[in-house]
């Protein structure tokens, strides 16, 4: 047997475990079969169709007369806005609508700042109770808050902060800045600390740096942190029931006196309703944006 032979056998293998070990290729979409794409798009279809089916159903019976939502027939001979002109004419719903924009902005404003600053110094700044810090974070993360309404109820009445602005966001940042913090956190990681060390060769405090350097840099992940913090408060209904009176009310509790009577308003419950949904989902069109890049960067680390 030749030398060519050997080297010619001794290849042989290594091309085969060469063959064998390279990655599968993944088929685009231009080429995925007829009965994978119909298939595919069907099923995402059928999902969109159920997730939008109660939204666009209350928006239906809010459009109607009064007993449209027993008759839904009635709706396209009577289409008109009035059930949303006479709930904020007749009703509270201005006045819940002010507390409700107060708490929640309030709620964002304080959960951002908190968690940047928290997730910051413990991503940066290495000091005794660091770590256990962040657990603290996530086991109260355990708790369901109707657990919670007791001791909170008792401390705010200590301090005179029931039936106040500054109560209800104390008690809703309790539940978006331990989450946001361990986001924020795992945010900052992924930040390169020679930015950092940068601009304290410029001259700039720990504080400075923060805030000139790493907050602009860290854009997506407050959106995301400043979008959670504000669906906390915009839609709670337990801690506002509990801890505000009807001067205070916020919109998730002042729809609930739509129905105590024993038969409901469905007219205004459901133009509240729609109300109520404007301004998350225009939250939610401002920060879009960053929210995927904001959750997938503030996951890769902890």
């Amino acid at each position: 047997m030749t030398a060519a032979t050997h080297e010619t056998s001794a290849a042989a293998p290594a091309a085969s475990r060469s063959t064998a070990a390279a990655p599968r290729r993944v088929r685009g979409r231009q080429e995925r079969s007829l009965g994978s794409s119909i298939a595919l798009h069907s099923t995402l279809i059928v999902a969109t169709v159920i997730a939008a089916f109660p939204v666009v159903w209350i928006l239906f019976i809010s459009l109607g007369p009064k007993d449209a939502w027993q008759e839904p027939g009635k709706v396209l001979s009577n289409l008109s806005f009035h059930n949303y002109s006479d709930v904020l004419s007749h009703s509270d719903l201005p006045k819940w609508f002010l507390n409700t924009v107060i708490v929640a902005g309030g709620t964002t404003l304080l959960g951002v700042f908190l968690a940047a600053t928290a997730g910051y110094a413990v991503s940066r700044m290495k000091f005794p109770g660091s770590k256990q810090l962040m657990w603290t974070f996530l086991v109260t993360q355990m708790f369901p808050s109707i657990v919670l309404i007791v001791p909170l109820y008792l401390l705010m009445s200590e301090l005179n902060l029931l039936d106040n602005y500054l109560g209800l966001i104390l008690a809703y940042a309790t539940t978006a800045v331990p989450f946001c913090a361990w986001m924020m956190k795992g945010y900052f990681d992924t930040i390169p600390k020679e930015i950092d060390e940068a601009g304290r060769v410029d001259g700039l405090t720990p504080f400075g740096t923060f805030w000139r350097l790493i907050v602009p840099l860290a854009k997506p992940g407050l959106a995301v942190t400043a979008f959670y913090s504000f669906l906390t408060a915009w839609g709670e209904v337990a801690y506002a029931t509990q801890f505000m009176q009807s001067d205070h009310y916020t919109l998730a509790v002042g729809i609930r006196t739509f129905a105590q009577d024993q038969r409901p308003d469905w007219a205004w419950t459901s133009a509240t309703a729609i109300i109520i949904t404007i301004p998350a989902a225009i939250v939610f069109m401002l920060v879009q944006r960053s929210l995927v890049s904001g959750l997938t960067a503030g996951g890769t680390k902890s």
